[in-house]
């Protein structure tokens, strides 16, 4: 699920960079989508995140915190053990509200919450004059993981005069 994360940031990104129109309006909720996963990357490594949830970035700085996210939860999910994370993070959030969230949770967070923003993106993409790309799953697992038995060919139409 983060390699599809990472690749839907990566075709917003893409997408951004052929539509400088649309900069004023998505690269806001862009540089939240990114940030969010780093805030929620920080707490689960115990550290202090370096963007608040709702940064002013620009498209550079987006492309370097999409990367390093990428590389960070690459790092972190390829150490959890077999099975389902454990165990829990103690945290305040941006108001000062302190939690407890089961890992599992926190990354079922940050997999679910992009999705709906690059969503908002893609309307101000097409408003913009650009392309409303696509960051759907399906389109993920066709496109990015393929697999020889996901395409099939259609069966022939039998013929009704055969025997």
């Amino acid at each position: 699920m983060f390699r599809y994360t990472a690749w839907s940031d990566q075709r917003v990104l893409e997408a951004l960079r052929g539509t400088p129109a649309a900069h004023a309006e998505a690269l806001p909720l862009l540089a939240h989508v990114l940030a969010a996963e780093h805030v929620w990357l920080a707490r689960l490594e115990k550290r202090e995140p370096r963007h608040s949830v709702w940064p002013a970035l620009s498209l550079g700085e987006c492309e370097a915190l999409a990367a390093e996210n990428e590389a960070g939860y690459r790092t972190f999910v390829g150490r959890l053990s077999e099975g389902p994370p454990t165990g829990a993070v103690r945290y305040r959030t941006s108001q000062g509200q302190e939690f407890v969230t089961p890992v599992l949770d926190i990354l079922t967070q940050v997999v679910t919450h992009g999705p709906y923003h690059r969503g908002q993106i893609a309307k101000v993409l097409g408003r913009a004059g650009g392309s409303a790309v696509s960051t759907e799953f399906i389109t993920f697992a066709r496109e990015a993981e393929p697999h020889e038995d996901r395409h099939v060919e259609p069966s022939p139409t039998p013929d009704p005069t055969a025997s």
